[in-house]
């Protein structure tokens, strides 16, 4: 019996030791390893399109400066896979929401571009205080009737903040008489680059020394819509099912206080978190309404969400 354990012992050292050493053997060494890594993974100098525009007009890109600009955006943004992926998926579902308003208003299409660079289509809130898709500063809310209080925050509605934005960039266009120092504005303020056109004694976005965030912006906005466009070209690979959609709503009107939207949210079936995922202007539990303002707040219908 011994000995059958002793060669059973000598059997399983034998076999661990040819393990390691296959292993040993069959890892790559430094060279080819390094010679794996590049044949795997290539980064690819971009061509910048030759006709590049935003709202309809054209980016000088003969001038070398403006050129180098464009590219660097385009680079940045089309190896930055996971953003970029991002960004196709939330587009499917909000630029539905958002296209028609600023058809409404006469703002160019190529606007909805400029809400990707300033929150990646999500309720960010930047370290300045401006909030939601659009950015919106507090003052900038109150002035084109936003209502910004401890209860509501309008500026989450992605409908009413759109509406917003488009009321500025038509008071800005009418200013600078084009759409891209309209938008440039919308970074820089419209006084900013009053400011820098006087200073400087150019009449273009183009022709300004600014700054690295609006010197970026226009570029940005440019990249961003040239990648969106054409995910093929720019090695975006995604079926349409992997985008995101909305979830199917109506709208409940309400124009007396609230006390509680953890059971109004249970009226309908639904939980806080989904009536709050649906409406997040909504920022307390309840809703003091003392002036009884009408107000919709959205629904989803049956079947969407699992709830126990």
């Amino acid at each position: 019996m011994k000995t059958i354990k002793n060669l059973l012992a000598f059997v399983g050292l034998m076999s661990l030791a040819g393990l390691l050493i296959f292993a040993v053997q069959d890892a790559p060494s430094d060279d080819n390893l390094e010679k794996k890594i590049i044949n795997d993974y290539n980064v690819y100098a971009l061509n910048v399109p030759e006709n590049l525009d935003f709202a309809g007009e054209p980016l000088p890109l003969e001038n070398p400066d403006i050129l180098e600009r464009m590219d660097r955006e385009l680079l940045v943004n089309t190896y930055w896979q996971s953003n970029g992926l991002l960004m196709f998926k939330r587009s499917n579902k909000y630029f539905p929401i958002i296209e028609p308003i600023l058809e409404k208003h006469g703002i160019p299409d190529d606007f909805k571009y400029l809400a990707v660079i300033e929150s990646g289509l999500q309720n960010a809130t930047s370290p300045a205080g401006a909030k939601g898709f659009w950015q919106i500063m507090k003052t900038t809310g109150h002035e084109n009737g936003l209502e910004i209080n401890t209860n509501v925050d309008e500026r989450y509605n992605i409908e009413l903040a759109t509406e917003v934005a488009c009321q500025y960039l038509n008071k800005a266009k009418k200013r600078f008489g084009s759409w891209t120092l309209a938008a440039a504005s919308y970074n820089a303020g419209m006084a900013g680059i009053s400011r820098r056109l006087n200073d400087q004694g150019v009449s273009d976005y183009y022709n300004l020394l600014l700054g690295e965030e609006t010197g970026r912006y226009i570029f940005r906005i440019v990249a961003l819509k040239e990648i969106l466009k054409n995910p093929d070209k720019y090695g975006f690979n995604f079926r349409y099912k992997d985008l995101y959609s909305s979830v199917p709503t109506f709208k409940v009107e309400v124009d007396t206080a609230v006390t509680d939207f953890v059971q109004f949210a249970g009226r309908f079936g639904i939980n806080y978190k989904i009536l709050k995922l649906h409406n997040p202007w909504l920022r307390e539990k309840h809703l003091n309404n003392k002036s009884g303002k009408l107000y919709f707040i959205e629904i989803p219908k049956e079947g969407f969400y699992s709830i126990p």
